[in-house]
């Protein structure tokens, strides 16, 4: 059986991986609570300021995702566990990474808390 509240999160997931919605203030300022809280992938933590300062300067890509797994930690609060291929303009120069997140309801609606990306290092071909 499908849960649609886990079918929302992962609409909700998809939804910031959308380039429209990556440069848009008003669409981020919804989907990111104002504790969010991103840890990058040097370690460093960052806020929801600075993300959607970042993802609003971002060069265009396009992001594809597998592997989605959620689950409800409590009423409310769910993790959500995937992978993301990341493709830049070069062909052949995609980007891998494991991302985990933590979305709250609040006041009706869902919204992000957390979030890490860890990048999957590939060997290079010659």
């Amino acid at each position: 059986m499908v849960d649609p509240l886990l079918t929302e999160i992962r609409r909700l997931e998809e939804l910031l991986l959308r380039p429209e919605v990556r440069k848009s203030t008003a669409a981020l300022r919804e989907l990111i609570a104002d504790d969010f809280v991103e840890i990058g992938s040097s370690g460093r933590p960052f806020t929801k300021r600075e993300v959607i300062v970042s993802l609003r300067e971002e060069k265009p890509a396009r992001h594809t995702f597998a592997d989605f797994r959620s689950v409800m930690l409590s009423p409310g609060t769910a993790l959500v566990n995937y992978r993301t291929v990341t493709e830049r303009r070069t062909p052949g120069q995609a980007e891998e990474a494991l991302r985990s997140s933590i979305w709250v309801q609040r006041g009706g609606r869902w919204q992000i808390v957390f979030h890490e990306g860890t990048p999957i290092d590939r060997p290079r071909r010659p």
